[in-house]
């Protein structure tokens, strides 16, 4: 196994890291201002969900709702501009929780979020999300070969979040699109009113 040495030795001065880090590759970045949803459209500005990668990973970050008590959902669609059709989806979904100030802990897993063979919006959150000034959530899904016209197309996602009543959620929610057709668009928005602010970054990730 071979030593990576860099000739300055200052990490803050690196401009490049050679093997695995450049695996991931940033596809595109979307910004949110009182946005009723954010899409990432295979083919369109600039975004691909094809067979250029195996996995493309979306990361979102202080994602803040307008409404409070409200959940962040997703939705995975087949089809192109003007004829999407959401993918019928299979889904589990658990959290843990933490109150703020210590008082209780929750884990177990949530029914009322999972879907069994459904073609709605994969509500993340419930619909728990607080909208205080400081209140929002960060997290991360991953979606596998999306442009498979063979198999169905499994995700994760796991999310940190700021529940209403000042206690942190831990969310995870496993599942597959139990379609054929490629993944051709991958919408992000509130359950109730719209993404006030936040940002969504969808990155592909090389074989190995």
């Amino acid at each position: 196994m071979s030593i990576v040495t860099y000739n300055n030795r200052s990490i803050r001065n690196i401009s490049a890291i050679p093997g695995a880090a450049k695996s991931l590759t940033h596809i595109k970045t979307l910004t949110a201002s009182s946005s009723s949803t954010l899409s990432f459209v295979n083919g369109s500005s600039d975004v691909v969900l094809d067979n250029t990668y195996p996995i493309y990973l979306f990361k979102f970050i202080n994602v803040h709702p307008s409404n409070n008590g409200t959940g962040f959902a997703i939705n995975l669609r087949t089809g192109s501009s003007g004829s999407y059709s959401a993918a019928t989806k299979t889904t589990t979904n658990f959290r843990a929780e933490h109150q703020e100030d210590g008082s209780s802990t929750a884990f177990g897993y949530a029914a009322s979020r999972d879907l069994a063979q459904a073609t709605g919006d994969i509500n993340i959150m419930g619909d728990t999300l607080g909208n205080g000034n400081d209140e929002c959530a960060s997290g991360k899904m991953y979606l596998f070969n999306p442009s498979s016209t063979t198999f169905v197309k499994h995700f994760l996602i796991q999310a940190s979040m700021y529940h209403e009543s000042n206690a942190n959620q831990n969310c995870f929610v496993g599942g597959y699109a139990n379609t054929t057709s490629a993944i051709t668009s991958v919408r992000f928005k509130m359950v109730a009113g719209t993404i006030d602010a936040g940002t969504i970054k969808l990155y592909g990730i090389k074989d190995s």
